[in-house]
């Protein structure tokens, strides 16, 4: 098990930009493909980004593709998720999530996949 928290999470204007930051509590943090999911009211939570456990594997939402970026510093126990051009419908409780990764390159988008979860952090967006 790895415990997650979330921080970044405020109330922007539509455009603007914010950085999410997930902490990790393992040091086998390099262990763990990451995801980001959110959850909107009265929608279930969706896919965001997810990032391989070496970093060098990435993928995106079609609604959030050339708009966020997610990285990760294994180094720190931390991945990133940077937003920018936000829009009105980014509003969710963006949630971290890891799956342990016998692969380098895996990725995995179904949340199904995933049984560690961060609390999980409020965006906003004002249009």
């Amino acid at each position: 098990q790895v415990q997650l928290v979330e921080s970044g999470g405020e109330l922007v204007q539509a455009g603007g930009s914010l950085r999410l930051s997930c902490a990790a509590s393992r040091r086998t943090f390099s262990m763990y493909a990451m995801s980001w999911f959110r959850s909107a009211p009265g929608k279930e939570r969706e896919f965001v980004s997810v990032i391989s456990r070496s970093g060098t594997i990435t993928d995106y939402a079609d609604s959030v593709k050339g708009r966020f970026t997610i990285s990760r510093d294994n180094a720190k126990n931390m991945v990133y998720l940077q937003m920018n051009s936000l829009k009105p419908e980014d509003t969710a409780v963006y949630y971290c999530a890891a799956r342990l990764s016998g692969n380098i390159f895996s990725i995995w988008i179904s949340r199904d996949e995933y049984r560690n979860w961060g609390q999980g952090t409020q965006v906003t967006v004002s249009s």
